[in-house]
């Protein structure tokens, strides 16, 4: 491994010196000026991995020093020295860029320490740039795996909207990924450099909720020895994941709103309120709209955390990701195990693609690690796929708990006659392609399956009489995916609403 490069920069050549001799003793290669527009010029040329720079300079303020240097070189991470006990220009310092400082006389085993973790800091910046190529593939971005239309969308709008500071709600099913796409949310931001907090608020048990979330002062309760940081407190400046956000105690969203609205919070058994500045995402495998009706969540909250929503589509939704997660993992868990697998059959990407993946992703992980496994040759076979018998796509999409109240779609095991019984689907089908005008005689090609999904969309809420549940109920559908067909076509007239 290369030596790390430090540059140092004092006006007393005494100091320079000795702080040279020290960090030679240390194993780093180190650079020396005794002037702002020296240290600038050595900046030019060189790639330094860390600079020391006093405050107080002959012909440049340190501060200003401080912006022209993270201008010039972002990367590098500057240590602010000041002789002066002037904390307050210091904490000015590390506003303007500086990752820390230290007084005069230094401690030269402090500053040992303090240089490595400056050092550990920039090798984190070089990570997140590297996770940032990835996305020249388009099947992989921030560790989610995916190529389909629907994680395109995805990736794309989280390149809209990671920039900003907006509240971003991830919406899916269990297993599905959400996490990644927090993930990628955060360190695609510009607080990437900064913490990223995850608290799960269905695994704390209802009393600890808010002495994890806000932290709370020595006494303030049985148990509490000492002072805690809360959560909210060490996102600050960076980024907080609150997981299933759904099942956070009603009593503590007030308290969690005043957060997002004033940008203060108060530790428990305090009250002496605590500034804070952090980037909130939320997840949740609720419908939030259900939610709010069964009393689980706050509506002014919801809209409050809800600024930018992602749905993260099921597995079963994007059948042509399921080849790219399969090997991907089948890669995973060979080098894991020390495997000598490398293949997936034919037939074992057939069972793969036929079933349902009611666990999601995670479910497919669990699979792929145990076929891994069980499987000596280099290919895994189609028998070597612990997969439970296979649910009908058509009925996997579990009712919610109010369409659990109506009568259940279709299941694809009833014949496909209509009510009196003169045409079953295929019939219907036969008689509408035959209807359709030979291709290339009429200019740009019809899209069928466009004209059909408005048209029976409209037709089932012809029968509802415009009952947009029964409607979802009869088709089969999601309710969030039967409203953007109505939005898609123009339908609210026949929807009612």
């Amino acid at each position: 491994m290369s030596k790390a490069k430090i540059l140092v920069i004092d006006d007393d050549a005494n100091v320079l010196d000795l702080t040279k001799y020290y960090l030679g003793k240390q194993n780093y290669e180190t650079m020396t000026a005794q002037s702002g527009e020296e240290g600038l010029n050595l900046l030019a040329e060189n790639q330094f991995d860390v600079a020391l720079t006093d405050l107080r300079l002959p012909d440049i303020d340190g501060i200003s020093l401080v912006s022209r240097f993270k201008e010039s070189s972002p990367e590098t991470e500057i240590i602010v020295i000041t002789g002066y006990g002037s904390v307050a220009n210091a904490v000015e310092a590390t506003k303007a860029g500086a990752f820390f400082f230290v007084e005069k006389p230094v401690n030269y085993d402090e500053l040992s320490i303090l240089i490595g973790k400056a050092l550990e800091r920039r090798e984190q910046t070089t990570e997140i740039r590297q996770l940032r190529r990835k996305l020249s593939d388009p099947s992989s971005y921030y560790n989610i795996i995916g190529s389909s239309k629907a994680m395109q969308n995805i990736y794309e709008m989280i390149e809209s909207v990671a920039s900003s500071d907006a509240n971003v709600l991830i919406i899916g099913e269990s297993g599905t990924g959400k996490e990644l796409v927090a993930n990628a949310v955060h360190y695609k931001s510009l607080r990437s450099s900064k913490p990223f907090v995850k608290i799960n608020c269905a695994a704390l048990p209802k009393e600890l909720i808010e002495s994890e979330l806000f932290g709370h002062t020595r006494g303030a309760f049985t148990g509490a020895a000492k002072d805690k940081l809360g959560l909210i407190g060490q996102a600050n400046g960076g980024s907080l994941l609150m997981d299933e956000i759904g099942e956070m105690p009603l009593e503590l969203q007030p308290k969690l709103l005043r957060v997002l609205q004033e940008r203060v919070y108060i530790p428990l058994g305090s009250d002496k309120p605590q500034e804070v500045n952090f980037r909130l995402i939320c997840a949740t495998n609720l419908n939030p709209l259900e939610a709010i009706r069964d009393g689980m969540l706050r509506e002014d909250l919801y809209y409050r955390i809800n600024t930018i929503e992602i749905q993260v589509p099921p597995l079963r939704k994007r059948e042509e990701d399921v080849e790219h997660l399969a090997e991907y993992f089948l890669r995973v868990f060979a080098e894991k195990y020390n495997k000598p697998v490398r293949a997936i059959s034919q037939g074992a990407y057939e069972k793969l693609l036929a079933h349902s993946w009611p666990g999601n992703v995670r479910e497919l992980q669990n699979v792929m690690e145990r076929a891994v496994l069980l499987t000596r040759e280099e290919t895994i076979e189609a028998h070597a796929l612990p997969l439970t018998k296979n649910v009908p796509k058509q009925s996997v999409d579990q009712p919610s708990r109010t369409e659990a109240l109506s009568p259940p779609p279709p299941s694809s095991n009833i014949p496909h006659r209509t009510p009196n019984g003169d045409l079953d689907f295929e019939e219907l089908c036969h008689l509408l392609v035959s209807k359709l005008p030979p291709p290339g005689t009429e200019g740009d090609a019809l899209n069928i399956f466009e004209r059909l999904e408005g048209s029976i969309v409209q037709a089932a809420l012809q029968r509802t009489r415009g009952n947009k549940q029964a409607a979802a109920n009869l088709l089969g559908l999601y309710r969030p995916r039967l409203y953007s067909i109505i939005k898609k076509y123009n339908l609210a007239d026949v929807a009612g609403a």
